[in-house]
């Protein structure tokens, strides 16, 4: 298969079962798999719906069991994929997008779930979830991922505690901090935001999936995993914001983070975020998060607000402090939460240019995006079978809004920007490498700057 060739169907290294500390699922199970937990998450909720909204609600959800069910027979049958119906502002655009599939195939046959991109029939699946749940109104705005997400946040309740006292702790100095210091504190921050990635539902099929240890205690036994790591190119990247702040011109006014997880991840990030603008690394933050439920653990604004009201209303000194500030960043607009359609669609990100040339645009306004996690790890990549050692900057196909930099844990079949002999090395070790999530990057992509 020719590198830059989009992968089809289910890719044969996924066939087969893997093992690891996430639970992993065959591929071909997972996506059933998830939709049987949704089904049965409306179900046991069928007598809150009928306290909320009566028959009428006991109504709509056995509406929207009877759609999941057909679409779980869909997926698990090969049908052809459908164009959406719901009359949401982007089913238009899927619909595109499923013809535009349709045109790159030929018209042999239909677009269907076994014969597609798989990061494709992927994304569709949970915008499926998306319309069961939108035609059904009175329980159309209920996220039934939302178990899932608070369950992960209160199990690791310690791990945040730990982390915003250690943000406490920082804070406490900063006036005092050296530059050197000052640099390996982001060092950790940025680390413990990877390594955050590892907390995804979506890869455990909604199995337990939480923090229950100390993120910076096991930072240092956790280095040698990381395979890429240009952790040195995003703080010069930052800190050059810094000297040149006295010429007027600050390069780091703005730093955007594209989330991935709610729960512990995002925690993670908001301390990140929390950290580069008390040191004076950054001015200001943008958040991009979910339109709806997606990827069974991503990030949503109810999600996002709900994680710092929870934080604020905490019995512990540092997190009750921190879920404050958070607060309070938001009402001045030193940070600022965003949703755009195309963070739930299927295209790839050398796309967005030209598909919503808005949120390119809005993201050229940044000084560096952050890319949180696998999901956009494989958009930024395309989902392709490069090989092993072809630069980073090459798999984006010209895709730079602003310096980026994907922080991920690797749980899917699409990795660049290793040195030669490293794949083959890791594979001959552990030869579930790229999918057991015990590998991380941190892969930067912008113009160097000086030592």
């Amino acid at each position: 298969m020719a590198a830059d060739q989009t992968v089809h169907g289910i890719p044969p290294s996924l066939s087969a079962s893997v093992t690891g500390s996430f639970a992993y699922l065959t591929v071909r199970d997972r996506m059933p798999t998830i939709l049987t937990k949704v089904i049965d998450t409306i179900h046991r909720n069928k007598n809150k719906f009928f306290e909320e909204h009566g028959e009428e609600g006991i109504s709509a959800e056995k509406q929207a069991i009877s759609l999941l069910s057909k679409l779980r027979n869909e997926l698990q049958t090969d049908k052809p994929i459908l164009e959406l119906m719901d009359g949401l502002p982007d089913a238009e655009s899927w619909n595109q997008y499923l013809q535009r599939q349709q045109r790159q195939q030929g018209d042999q046959e239909p677009v269907s779930w076994f014969k597609s991109p798989w990061l494709y029939v992927e994304c569709y699946m949970y915008r499926r979830l998306q319309e069961a749940i939108w035609l059904n109104p009175p329980i159309n705005n209920f996220d039934f991922f939302n178990e899932g997400k608070t369950e992960g946040f209160f199990e690791s309740q310690q791990a945040v505690m730990t982390l915003c006292t250690y943000l406490g702790d920082i804070q406490k100095s900063m006036q005092t901090l050296s530059e050197n210091q000052l640099s390996q504190y982001f060092n950790k921050l940025l680390q413990v935001s990877l390594w955050g990635n590892k907390c995804d539902l979506s890869i455990s099929a909604g199995q337990k999936n939480s923090q229950d240890s100390s993120p910076i205690d096991s930072l240092n036994s956790l280095q040698s995993f990381i395979l890429v790591d240009d952790s040195n190119a995003v703080w010069l990247t930052l800190n050059s914001s810094r000297r040149l702040e006295g010429s007027g011109k600050t390069t780091a006014d703005r730093v955007d983070i594209v989330l991935d997880n709610a729960g512990f991840e995002l925690v993670t990030d908001l301390v990140l975020a929390d950290f580069l603008v008390s040191s004076g690394l950054a001015r200001q933050i943008h958040f991009h998060g979910k339109c709806f439920p997606w990827f069974v653990s991503d990030v949503t604004a109810n999600d996002f607000q709900w994680t710092i009201r929870q934080t604020m209303a905490a019995n512990h000194k540092w997190m009750c402090k921190s879920g404050f500030q958070w607060q309070s960043y938001l009402k001045e607009g030193v940070w600022c939460y965003h949703d755009h359609p195309f963070w739930t669609q299927p295209h790839e990100f050398c796309d967005m240019a030209a598909d919503a040339p808005e949120l390119y645009a809005a993201l050229q306004g940044a000084d560096l995006v952050l890319f949180k996690g696998d999901l956009n790890y494989r958009k930024l990549t395309g989902d392709r079978d490069w090989a092993h050692t072809v630069d980073f900057s090459t798999a984006l196909r010209g895709f730079e809004p602003a310096p980026l930099c994907s922080l991920r844990t690797l749980k899917a079949n699409v990795q660049v920007g290793l040195q030669p002999g490293q794949a083959e090395k890791l594979a001959s070790q552990d030869p579930s490498w790229m999918t057991n999530g015990k590998y991380a990057v941190i892969q930067f992509h912008g113009p160097k700057l000086p030592q």
